[in-house]
């Protein structure tokens, strides 16, 4: 693939004080064999990152998205200058990094939306920070959501070979089940179908979860995947989606990943989180998986980890999940490119 046909990607530098520059950094190499990564962030401490993982790498500050190359040596950083690096404390929750974080990603959402860069793709930030920054959302997802003005949208985790999406994400699960409802369901299931299709999924085939054990098993457990799930898997239907359910949430996973099915439409959170978790932890930590916000007018993936403050500093933080996330962006933004 030659520079010019690799889609600009905007990596977020997350939280300073987190494993988000080091995996940037890390995992720079890869990233350029997908994209023309470009880092929204603090030069400094990109550079002091770097350092840190004993990288001989050079930053370089750009004006300019359209300056950004492929080159593997080379990490090109469109500086916001938020942070000074002599006084940063890596591992710890602090308003400013709270304050840089949220200013990092509002920067690459205006350079996507007017279509200077072809892709997000953001590294962690801290919820806590964020917060005490003034933030009122619980994380990227929702900020995303404000700024460019999408209605219905929704979380993929995607850790081949399996794929969920969720109908609900940071909410109490008593909240959740109350979120269960046809329209968020169906809404839930349109959005995961198009985003297949941008992922190059031909003829997606959606798997919807139930809500209750053994999908209410006719009622016995529960009556909202009756009255609320299954209604929005037939508009699905009737909408020349091919869906199925509600599924048995102990076993549609299973099936999934065994191919299945091409996604699960998971009801909350943990329902999602945990098979996808299964199969990207190794020794306590995410090494690999992709977040990728769906519904919105651009592209935007993520690391399916956080900011691992206990580890921030030592250099030890795996980038595959980084260089996963700037994969399937600079995939996506490819298949928005051919108008798929």
């Amino acid at each position: 693939m030659t520079e010019p046909d690799r889609p600009i990607a905007g990596i977020t530098m997350g939280d300073p004080a987190g494993i988000g520059p080091e995996v940037i950094v890390k995992g720079h190499a890869a990233a350029v064999e997908h994209a023309r990564p470009l880092v929204v962030g603090d030069a400094d401490v990109v550079r002091a990152a770097a350092e840190i993982c004993g990288l001989d790498l050079t930053v370089r500050r750009i004006d300019s998205p359209a300056a950004a190359t492929a080159d593997p040596a080379v990490v090109d950083v469109l500086d916001v200058n938020e942070v000074d690096v002599d006084g940063l404390e890596r591992g710890i929750v602090d308003e400013s990094n709270g304050r840089a974080s949220l200013a990092y990603v509002e920067r690459a959402i205006d350079l996507a939306m007017e279509g200077s860069i072809d892709a997000i793709v953001t590294a962690p930030i801290n919820k806590q920070a964020t917060r005490l920054a003034g933030s009122d959302h619980a994380g990227h997802t929702g900020l995303l959501a404000e700024r460019t003005g999408t209605e219905h949208y929704s979380m993929m985790l995607v850790e081949e070979p399996l794929r969920v999406t969720h109908v609900s994400t940071h909410v109490p699960l008593s909240e959740a089940c109350d979120l269960v409802t046809e329209d968020r369901v169906f809404e839930t299931i349109s959005v995961t179908d198009d985003a297949l299709r941008t992922l190059g999924v031909e003829a997606p085939t959606v798997a919807v979860a139930g809500l209750n054990p053994h999908a209410g098993d006719g009622g016995l457990l529960g009556e909202t995947d009756a009255a609320e799930i299954e209604p929005a898997v037939e508009r699905a239907r009737e909408a020349d989606i091919d869906a199925v359910g509600p599924e048995s949430p102990d076993t549609v996973y299973v099936q999934a990943a065994d191919g299945a099915y091409d996604c699960v439409v998971s009801m909350y959170h943990d329902q999602g989180h945990i098979p996808i978790k299964m199969l990207g932890f190794s020794g306590g930590e995410a090494v690999s998986g992709v977040n990728v916000t769906i519904g919105l007018p651009i592209v935007r993936t993520s690391v399916d980890h956080g900011t691992a403050f206990d580890i921030a500093g030592e250099g030890v933080a795996s980038e595959t999940s980084l260089v996963d996330a700037v994969e399937v962006a600079a995939g996506m933004a490819r298949s928005r490119r051919s108008g798929r």
